[in-house]
């Protein structure tokens, strides 16, 4: 049998060149290997101050996305977080095993407090135990993470056991994070030290994959390069340089090494027109086909319907278990 993969996106902002690379580019290559459910995190999306217009037109235009960037809806599960209440459900009851001092440690939290320092709510504190929730009520065997999200799997993994403690075993499977090895990390543009957001308030720090072409070239003419004129990755003494060698790199299927003997002896600016051009030209069919779907709403609706009733299936017989194993009543 296959592995389960789960992964899910939260709905604000737009997916970036750095989704692009860093995850979605693999889950792709995934479609085959896995059975493979991706979800969009409208309820995630809640723990900040949301226009509702604009979150659910978020929301329809990331499952846009996700189909425009290649996954397709029938080798991959593909659904909205809202249009499936198990996952509300589960949460509550691995809410009420969660000790106090395990979400006190988390990171994130803290992280977030100081930045959303007048929406300091209960949802942004549990916010691991919906995320929890949302990987085992499919038996999900591997989770791809960042390393900022590893602290968020290892609190599930102890709720497995918290579980397992109290209502004994062979509920939920035990899942497994992923961080990918590779190098391929996409930093800011204008500040090369830190990572490519989606929700990063400055629009030059990022490249969104639904950009016109004539901003994606502004944006990447304007990144931050560093003194010298030597074009060679150097991420200490050279982050900026470094960063877009990383993404001429992972576009092209070039070698570093390759590319710093492309440009040696040329400037920054040789360098930066031909990743422009790249960067375009990859996102340019992705722009179109996004543009495509968000035209009809009624075939997204019934991809985005299709998808939760699939989504739905796995998580109502994972919940009934769950229900029947802490002695609740269920249908």
């Amino acid at each position: 049998m296959k592995k389960t993969i789960l992964s899910g996106s939260t709905v604000t902002g737009d997916l970036t060149l750095g989704n692009y690379i860093g995850a979605i580019n693999n889950w792709k290559k995934m479609q085959s290997e896995y059975d493979c459910l991706y979800f969009l995190a409208n309820l995630h999306a809640l723990t900040v101050f949301q226009d509702p217009k604009i979150l659910k037109e978020r929301t329809y235009s990331f499952f846009a996305q996700y189909l425009a960037l290649g996954l397709d809806p029938q080798k991959n599960i593909i659904f909205a977080q809202s249009h499936v209440p198990e996952h509300s459900e589960l949460s509550w009851v691995l809410t009420c095993l969660t000790p106090m001092g395990n979400l006190n440690r988390m990171t994130q939290f803290k992280e977030k407090s100081e930045k959303h320092v007048k929406n300091i709510n209960a949802g942004l504190f549990t916010y691991p135990v919906l995320m929890a929730a949302d990987i085992l009520l499919y038996q999900a065997d591997i989770i791809p993470v960042g390393e900022d999200q590893k602290q968020h799997i290892e609190l599930c993994r102890d709720l497995v056991g918290y579980f397992e403690n109290r209502y004994g075993a062979g509920i939920f499977k035990m899942p497994e994070p992923h961080i990918p090895k590779s190098g391929a990390r996409v930093m800011s543009l204008q500040d090369p030290t830190k990572k490519m957001s989606k929700s990063d308030e400055n629009e030059k720090n990022f490249v969104s994959i639904i950009d016109d072409p004539k901003k994606i070239e502004k944006k990447i003419k304007s990144a931050a390069t560093d003194s010298g004129s030597e074009i060679k990755f150097d991420v200490e003494n050279k982050a900026g340089i470094s960063n877009l060698l990383t993404i001429y790199s992972v576009l092209s299927d070039k070698s570093i090494e390759q590319l710093e003997k492309d440009y040696e002896g040329k400037m920054y600016g040789h360098l930066k027109v031909d990743l422009a051009e790249l960067v375009v030209s990859t996102l340019k069919p992705v722009k179109d086909e996004y543009d495509r779907l968000m035209q009809d709403r009624t075939h997204l609706d019934k991809l985005m319907l299709d998808g939760a009733e699939r989504a739905r299936v796995r998580a109502k017989t994972t919940l009934a278990r769950v229900y029947e194993a802490v002695g609740l009543l269920h249908r």
